[in-house]
C-alpha cells in the first residue's frame, strides 16, 4: 500500500516505524531537512522536504497515488488542510491528528462534510485507556473488543495468589468462569498457552472475558477488586481534561495537581467539580500532605517521562492503591522492569495501533474484515478482531478439526451479540465476530490463520 505521513514529530517518526515494519510503501514529508534526512536513513522510506499542505509540495511528492495519507503535524488546522489538500489531489482515504477538545464535537462535520476519513484524538485515546484501567484497578492493563462487549484484561500473578502452581485447565475447572488465558509473559518469554499451562508467581496473564463477567471472574480467581472513588492526577494537559472529566461522570473525586499556575487556572474553569491545586508533584511531603497514601489512584501525566517515572515510583513506595504512568520514549522500558511500575500507558503506541488498525482495515480480502488491534507484550503478541462476512472454507467446522497455524488461540466469538468463549466443539459462522490473538506473525485476514 502506498502511504504519505505528513510530519516528523514524535508521533510521525514512530508511525513511520511501524508502518515500515507492514511492508507498505511510504513517504514521509516534512519543511525540516534534518528531519526527512534522519527518518530515511533509519528507515526503507522516501522522504520529501515542504510544507506538506500545500498542493505543490503534495503533487510533486506524490509520485504515485496514495492508498492513504496521515497528517500528524503539531497543528491541527495544518493536519485538516493537508487531508484536504490531499483529497483535491484525488486520494481517497485520508486521517487528521485532531487534539485540540474543541474541535471533539466536529468530528463527524469533518467526516461527513470535509471527507476526511478518520479523525484521531491520542490524548482522548489515552485518557480513555486510562479509565478503562481505573474502573478494574486489580487490572494491568484493560483492552476492549466489539464495541465494549469484550475485555482483554492483564494481570500480575501474586506470590500469594490461588493461581500460583496450578495448570490452566485446573483454573477452569475449580473456579467454573467463563473466561479464557490467551497469553502468558514470563520474563522474556511469551506463550500462546493450552490447558496444561501451569502459572508460576510473577506472571503476567492476558484474559479475554465478557465486560459483564469481569468482576465475577476475578471474584473466583480470588483477586480483590474494590472500586475506585478518588483519583490523583500529576500533570494539567490534554489528556488530563479528557481523564478527569471521564472521572467525575462516573461519580469519581477527583484532585489535579499542576505547577503551573495558568493550567490550573484554566482547569479550574473547565473542571469546577475537580479540586485543582498549584504545586510540585515531584514533592513527595506535598503529596503526602494532600493524601497520596490514601488516595485509590494515582495518574502521573506530566510532560517528562522522568518525572513521571520518579513520581510513580515514589507513590509504590507509600504503597498507593493503584499507579498509572505515562511514558512516551520507549527506551524506558528497562527502567520500568527495574521499578516494578506495571500500568504504563504510551500514546504513540495507542495512536498507532488506531492507525494500523485502520490500516489493515482497508486490506480487505478473502472473508473476513478487520475490526480492531491490540499490541501486547512489547508488540510481541497482537489480539485482533475480525468480522466473517460470508462462508468461507472454515466456517461451520468445529475448532477442533481446523488446522491453525502454530501460536494461535482463538480467543473469543461474538454472535448476535452474545459473547461466547469457545471449546473445541464450537464453530466459526457468518457475521461472527472473532477475536483471535497471535506471536510471530501478522493477520490481516483469517484464513492468515490457517494451515
Amino acid at each position: 500500500m502506498n502511504i504519505v505521513i505528513i510530519g516528523l514529530g514524535k508521533y510521525g517518526i514512530f508511525l513511520t516505524e511501524q508502518l515500515s515494519k507492514e511492508n507498505h510503501d511510504i513517504v514521509v514529508i516534512d519543511s525540516k531537512q534534518e528531519l526527512v534526512d534522519e527518518v530515511v536513513n533509519q528507515f526503507d522510506v522516501k522522504g520529501y522536504v515542504g510544507n506538506g499542505a500545500s498542493y505543490v509540495t503534495q503533487k510533486e511528492a506524490f509520485l504515485d497515488k496514495p492508498d492513504l495519507v496521515i497528517a500528524v503535524t503539531s497543528t491541527d488546522e495544518v493536519n485538516i488542510l493537508c487531508c484536504l489538500v490531499s483529497k483535491k489531489l484525488g486520494v481517497k482515504q485520508t486521517i487528521a491528528r485532531i487534539r485540540n477538545p474543541e474541535y471533539a464535537l466536529q468530528a463527524q462535520i469533518m467526516t461527513n462534510e470535509l471527507g476526511i476519513s478518520m479523525t484521531i484524538n491520542p490524548d482522548y485515546n489515552t485518557a480513555l485507556d486510562i479509565f478503562r484501567i481505573i474502573r478494574f484497578p486489580s487490572a494491568i492493563t484493560v483492552e476492549s473488543f466489539a464495541n465494549g462487549k469484550v475485555n482483554l484484561v492483564e494481570i500480575k500473578v501474586e506470590s500469594n495468589s490461588k493461581l500460583v502452581g496450578k495448570s490452566l485447565m485446573q483454573i477452569q475447572e475449580k473456579c467454573n468462569t467463563h473466561f479464557l488465558v490467551c497469553a502468558v509473559e514470563r520474563g522474556d518469554k511469551v506463550f500462546i498457552p493450552n490447558g496444561s499451562f501451569v502459572l508460576e508467581e510473577g506472571d503476567y496473564v492476558y484474559i479475554t472475558v465478557s465486560a459483564r463477567e469481569v468482576n465475577n471472574s476475578f471474584k473466583k480467581l480470588d483477586i480483590i477488586q474494590n472500586k475506585v472513588k478518588s483519583a490523583m492526577i500529576i500533570g494539567g494537559g490534554k489528556i488530563t481534561f479528557y481523564l478527569a472529566s471521564m472521572l467525575l461522570d462516573n461519580g469519581i473525586s477527583v484532585k489535579i495537581i499542576d505547577n503551573d499556575q495558568n493550567i490550573c487556572n484554566h482547569l479550574a474553569e473547565q473542571l469546577p467539580k475537580a479540586l485543582i491545586l498549584k504545586g510540585d508533584g515531584t514533592n513527595q511531603k506535598m503529596l503526602m500532605s494532600e493524601g497520596l497514601e490514601d488516595v485509590d489512584a494515582l495518574v502521573t501525566l506530566t510532560g517528562m517521562d522522568e518525572i513521571n517515572i520518579m513520581i510513580s515510583t515514589s507513590a509504590k513506595s507509600v504503597n498507593c492503591k493503584k499507579v498509572i504512568t505515562k511514558v512516551s520514549n520507549n527506551n524506558y522500558e528497562a527502567i520500568l522492569d527495574i521499578t516494578g511500575l506495571d500500568s504504563v500507558i504510551s500514546p504513540k503506541e495507542l495512536f498507532a495501533d488506531n492507525i494500523i488498525r485502520y490500516v489493515r482495515g482497508m486490506n480487505k480480502k478473502r472473508g473476513s474484515e478487520f475490526k480492531t488491534l491490540y499490541r501486547l507484550v512489547g508488540n510481541k503478541v497482537e489480539a485482533s478482531e475480525f468480522l466473517i462476512s460470508k462462508e468461507t472454507k472454515y466456517t461451520s467446522i468445529p475448532l477442533k478439526d481446523l488446522n491453525l497455524r502454530k501460536n494461535v488461540l482463538l480467543a473469543c466469538i461474538i454472535r448476535s451479540g452474545k459473547v461466547i468463549i469457545p471449546n473445541g466443539n464450537d464453530t466459526l459462522e457468518p457475521l461472527d465476530s472473532v477475536i483471535v490473538v497471535t506471536s510471530d506473525f501478522i493477520v490481516n485476514d483469517l484464513i492468515d490463520i490457517m494451515e
